[in-house]
């Protein structure tokens, strides 16, 4: 059996949001209490999944007609060669 407890507490909201939230309860036949706590769980969910989503490098690639010739199959040492030509001695 799963036991549920409640905490009484005092939260200070802008005046505007709380009137706001009062008629949203009053037109859906509901309690503020159960609109305060719906928002904090959808707020709580939407931290916690972004927690845990793992980072995807944004897309970066430009167009163009791809790597010049000779890179596509060179080496790192023939890339670089390539990026530092005309580069001091």
């Amino acid at each position: 059996m799963i036991w549920l407890t409640r905490m009484k507490t005092t939260v200070e909201i802008a005046e505007d949001l709380f009137a706001r939230s009062r008629d949203v309860a009053r037109r859906e036949g509901t309690t503020l209490r159960a609109l305060i706590e719906e928002g904090l769980r959808t707020a709580l969910a939407q931290r916690e999944q972004r927690q845990e989503a793992p980072y995807h490098w944004p897309d970066l690639s430009v167009d163009g007609e791809g790597l010049a010739p000779g890179v596509e199959e060179g080496s790192w040492e023939a890339l670089r060669d390539r990026i530092y030509a005309g580069q001091g001695a």
